[in-house]
């Protein structure tokens, strides 16, 4: 594969035709279902698959077929069917991920930007789902021209982008067991939903956190009462959930004391978070807009990377019972709710660690207190499995042709239910899970941006991947 033309046919693609439609694609404000119940009478997650499908529609891609695909009650995914090239039918099938719904638009966005309002600058795209990740269905179409264009090869691809990822994917296992036949024998799962800590290098994800949720509230009384003549003698449903969050967490320094919670850092993965640091010192903790002299759980930049990525934490995310302080009386509140979010390594079981904290919540409660818990869900990580030797090889080569610099892999803080899934689905694929994120992208936050070069040089990767695939 002649890589000038590969090059050559990425940047005029992106110039000519994926900006202009991803701009487009921009302005569509597509919530995820989650954030848009609904989503299927307001009908922008089917404005977003029409106008995406339309795109695809025109590539030039012989044999290809594109498909909206919709199972009843649940939010559609679109496909591109591209056959393989002459000579590598046998080679399986490459499933390329990403999704079309977005994040909530939230408020604070910078003058002059806006969430559905695409804006270039300085060579970024701002937009609420520009980087996160409307690109990605774009970038693997282009990919796929570029192997074409430069006389490369590419086995069976199928794009597959789906419309309720920032959901939590619950519609995507029952897409997956209706297609399974048709995708057939996955070799190859290229995932562009991701990143890493500089926009200078290749970045593979190679581990994924899981996930667990649940409201928890704590009873008290049947009705509030005035506090000078309870407190003291009611105990405070505040107080009593603060006691049952210090038998799951340790206050002083964040670690989960439940076992199930926690697991051992395979080697290869302490080494990798001490080489990640090595190569982009001060990423860590330089992401996050830490306010006036507040400093980070530890000075060490390793233990970080390992926190953020192979150890459980748990976040408060939300509470009710709480009035704002203007409105607060003197009154002891006869209730507490909160919503308790855990991050767990990636090779932990989820349900066991979301019944281990539901067991502490509920057993030998302060003072006899009602507990009572609710919207419970849990999904498990992921771990890469070890690269192929020809995923070796190409993977340097990228790094040298395309970049300029050596490939690093990174633990994801975050979860992509959608990977575990096909982990467990096609245990015999290679999996890249990388993409145009960076440490600033500002996904799921204000002034959400793609750095398009980035991108550009992302697809180009994807392209290099898929040739080296074909001929294993």
């Amino acid at each position: 594969m002649e890589q000038r033309t590969v090059a050559s046919t990425v940047s005029n693609l992106w110039e000519r035709e994926v900006l202009p439609s991803l701009s487009g694609l921009v302005e569509i404000p597509a919530l995820s279902p989650a954030f848009d119940s609904d989503w299927q009478r307001s009908g922008q997650l089917d404005a977003a698959v029409e106008h995406v499908r339309s795109w695809l529609a025109d590539r030039s891609l012989p044999g290809a077929t594109v498909e909206v695909v919709r199972l009843p009650g649940r939010s559609p995914v679109l496909l591109l069917d591209v056959p393989a090239t002459p000579g590598r039918e046998d080679a399986g099938t490459v499933l390329l991920y990403g999704h079309l719904d977005k994040q909530p638009p939230v408020g604070g966005w910078s003058e002059g930007l806006g969430p559905w309002t695409p804006v270039v600058r300085d060579g970024r795209l701002y937009g609420r789902g520009s980087a996160d990740d409307g690109y990605s269905g774009y970038a693997a179409a282009v990919a796929l021209q570029a192997v074409r264009d430069a006389g490369g090869e590419h086995a069976r691809a199928v794009v597959l982008l789906e419309t309720g990822e920032e959901s939590g994917s619950p519609d995507l296992p029952a897409y997956l067991e209706r297609l399974a036949d048709r995708l057939g024998r996955v070799s190859l799962v290229v995932c562009l939903d991701s990143g890493g800590n500089d926009y200078e290098r290749l970045w593979l994800t190679t581990s994924l956190r899981g996930l667990a949720q649940v409201h928890v509230t704590v009873r008290v009384l049947d009705s509030a009462q005035h506090s000078g003549l309870a407190s003291g003698v009611v105990p405070s449903s505040f107080r009593v959930l603060r006691a049952l969050l210090d038998r799951i967490e340790d206050a002083e320094t964040g670690e989960l004391k439940l076992a199930e919670c926690n697991v051992e850092i395979p080697a290869n993965r302490v080494e990798e978070a001490k080489a990640t640091v090595e190569t982009a010192p001060g990423a860590a903790a330089g992401a996050f807009p830490l306010h006036d002299e507040t400093r980070p759980v530890t000075g060490d930049e390793v233990e970080l990377v390992l926190n953020n990525s192979w150890r459980p934490t748990l976040s408060v995310i939300g509470a009710s019972g709480l009035p704002e302080p203007a409105d607060a009386g003197n009154v002891l509140r006869h209730a507490t709710t909160l919503a308790l979010s855990f991050r767990l390594p990636p090779t932990a079981d989820s349900a066991a660690a979301l019944a281990a904290v539901e067991k502490v919540l509920t057993t030998d409660v302060p003072y006899g207190a009602t507990v009572e818990l609710g919207g419970a869900e849990c999904a498990d990580g992921w771990n890469a499995p070890e690269p192929a030797p020809w995923l070796e090889a190409v993977l340097r080569r990228c790094s040298d042709e395309v970049f300029g610099k050596p490939w690093r892999g990174i633990g994801l803080g975050g979860s992509i239910p959608f990977m575990a899934l096909l982990g467990e689905k096609y245990p015999d694929a290679q999996f890249v899970v990388t993409g145009a994120l960076g440490p600033d992208s500002n996904a799921h936050v204000p002034d959400e941006w793609l750095h398009l070069d980035q991108a550009r040089r992302v697809t180009e990767a994807v392209a290099m991947l898929l040739d080296a695939h074909a001929k294993g």
